[in-house]
C-alpha cells in the first residue's frame, strides 16, 4: 500500500507530466504568427501584412468550431483507457480520424462560399482582400491534415500521453517556418509562400503522428472491424458530446468577438487598450490550459477505471495547481505590469491610459483559473452537457446583462468587470455541478 505522501507525489508527478508538455506546446503557437508577421513586415507593401492577418482570422474562426474533435477524443480514450478497453481505444481513433476527415472535405467542397461568407464579414480593402483571398485558397487544402492531428493530439492525451503532440507541434511549427523562409525570401511568393508553408507544415505534423502511432501504439492495441469503428450508439454519443462541445466553443468565441465589438463602439484608444490587456489573459491561458488539458486526461482515466477515490484526489490537486499558478501569475503581473506593457506597445499615451486599468488584469488570473480547470476535468468525465448548459448560462444571464448594466455607467472598467463575472461565473457553475455529483454520479 502507498503512503499517502506517496499517492500525493505520484498524483503531481502525473499532472506536471501531462502539463508542462502541454504549456511548452502551447506558447509554440505564437511563434509562427510572429514570423510570419516578421516575413511580412519586411515586403515593401503593408498589404501582405493585412492579408496574413484577415486569412488567419477566417481559419480561426473555422477551426474553433470543429476543436471539439480533440477535446471529445481525449475524454472517450481516457476513460477507455481507465477501463483498460484495448478495442475501444483503437475504435476511438479511427472514429475521430473519420469524423476529421468528412469534415475536412466538407470544408473543402464548401470554400467557395465559406471564402465569400468570411471576407463579406470583414470589410477590408480590395488590394488586401485579394492577397487574403488567395492565401485562403492554398491554405484551405490543409483542412484534412490540420483536423487529422486535432484528432491525433486528443488521442495522445487520453494515453496518457502529451509528449508526442508536443513533439508534433514542434514539427509543424518548425516546418512551417523554414518552409515559409524558403517560400517568401528565395521563391519570392510573398503571402502565398506562407499560404504554402503552413499548408506543408500540417501534413508534416500528420505525418509524424501517424509515426507516432505506428511505432509506440500499434502493437499494444486490439485489432477492430469496421462495425466497431461505427458502433451505433458509440456513435451518437461521440456526436452528442461533441455537438455540446462545439455549441460551448462557439459561445465562447461569440463572447470575445462581442467583447472587442463593444470596445470598437468605445473607441479606437479603448479598442487598442482592449486588445493590449487581452495578451495577459492569452498568455495566462497557455499555462493555465496546460493542466486543464492534463486534467482531461486523469480524470478520464481514474472515471474510466471506477476509481472515484483517486479522482476526487486528482480533482483536488489539479485545483491546488491551479490556485498556485494563478497566484504567482497575479503577483509578476501586480508587480511587473509597467514593464510588460512596455513590451507589448511605446505608445506613451496609450500605456498612460492602460495602467488605469492594472486592476482587471492581476485579478484575470484569480478569477478565471478554476473556468479552465473545470472544463478539463469535465471534458476528461465527457459531461458535456453541464459544460454547455453553463456556457448559456454564463454569457446570457451573466456576460451580456452585465454588458447593458455596467458600461453605461462605467465605460471600459464595467466591460471588463462584465467580463470577470463571466469568467467567475464558468468556474463556480461547473464547481456546482462537480459538487452535485454531475461528474462521477455520486455526491462529494
Amino acid at each position: 500500500m502507498l503512503s499517502k505522501n506517496s499517492k500525493a507525489f505520484s498524483l503531481n508527478r502525473q499532472i506536471l507530466n501531462l502539463s508542462v508538455p502541454n504549456i511548452i506546446t502551447n506558447i509554440t503557437v505564437p511563434l509562427v504568427g510572429m514570423v510570419d508577421i516578421a516575413l511580412m513586415g519586411h515586403l515593401a507593401d503593408q498589404a501582405y501584412i493585412g492579408a496574413i492577418a484577415l486569412g488567419s482570422m477566417v481559419f480561426n474562426l473555422l477551426y474553433s468550431g470543429v476543436i471539439f474533435l480533440r477535446m471529445g477524443t481525449s475524454g472517450f480514450t481516457a476513460q477507455a483507457f481507465g477501463a483498460l478497453n484495448r478495442k475501444e481505444i483503437s475504435a476511438i481513433l479511427f472514429r475521430s480520424l473519420i469524423v476529421a476527415q468528412l469534415i475536412a472535405s466538407f470544408l473543402i467542397a464548401m470554400q467557395s462560399p465559406i471564402e465569400w461568407l468570411g471576407f463579406e464579414l470583414i470589410n477590408a480593402n480590395s488590394d488586401v482582400e485579394s492577397l487574403a483571398v488567395s492565401y485562403f485558397r492554398i491554405r484551405i487544402w490543409a483542412a484534412p491534415a490540420t483536423l487529422g492531428v486535432y484528432a491525433f493530439t486528443g488521442w495522445f492525451l487520453g494515453m496518457q500521453n502529451a509528449k508526442y503532440p508536443m513533439f508534433v507541434a514542434l514539427i509543424i511549427n518548425v516546418v512551417n517556418i523554414i518552409t515559409s523562409v524558403y517560400f517568401v525570401r528565395v521563391g519570392g511568393m510573398k503571402s502565398d509562400g506562407v499560404a504554402l508553408g503552413t499548408l506543408i507544415a500540417q501534413y508534416s505534423g500528420l505525418i509524424a503522428s501517424v509515426v507516432f502511432y505506428y511505432f509506440a501504439f500499434r502493437k499494444k492495441l486490439s485489432r477492430i472491424s469496421i462495425n466497431d469503428i461505427l458502433n451505433i450508439r458509440a456513435l451518437k454519443l461521440f456526436f452528442r458530446v461533441n455537438t455540446d462541445i462545439l455549441i460551448r466553443s462557439l459561445l465562447i468565441a461569440a463572447t470575445f468577438f462581442y467583447f472587442n465589438s463593444v470596445s470598437a463602439g468605445l473607441g479606437n484608444d479603448i479598442l487598442a487598450i482592449n486588445a493590449v490587456m487581452l495578451q495577459f489573459f492569452m498568455f495566462f491561458s497557455y499555462f493555465v490550459d496546460g493542466f486543464a488539458f492534463a486534467a482531461e486526461a486523469i480524470v478520464g482515466k481514474y472515471l474510466g477505471a471506477k476509481n472515484l477515490k483517486m479522482l476526487k484526489a486528482s480533482v483536488s490537486r489539479l485545483m491546488i495547481w491551479g490556485l498556485m499558478l494563478a497566484i504567482t501569475f497575479t503577483a509578476v503581473y501586480f508587480i511587473g505590469y509597467r514593464l510588460i506593457v512596455n513590451l507589448l506597445t511605446d505608445n506613451e499615451s496609450l500605456i498612460m491610459i492602460i495602467m488605469d486599468y492594472k486592476i482587471w488584469v492581476v485579478l484575470i488570473p484569480l478569477v478565471s483559473f478554476s473556468a479552465f480547470i473545470w472544463d478539463g476535468i469535465f471534458t476528461g468525465a465527457t459531461a458535456s452537457s453541464y459544460m454547455r448548459n453553463n456556457m448559456i448560462i454564463a454569457v446570457l444571464l451573466v456576460f451580456i446583462p452585465a454588458r447593458y448594466i455596467l458600461v453605461p455607467w462605467y465605460d471600459n472598467h464595467g466591460l471588463w468587470l462584465a467580463l470577470l463575472l463571466f469568467l467567475l461565473a464558468r468556474g463556480v457553475g461547473l464547481w456546482i455541478s462537480y459538487g452535485r455529483g454531475q461528474v462521477t454520479g455520486f455526491r462529494f
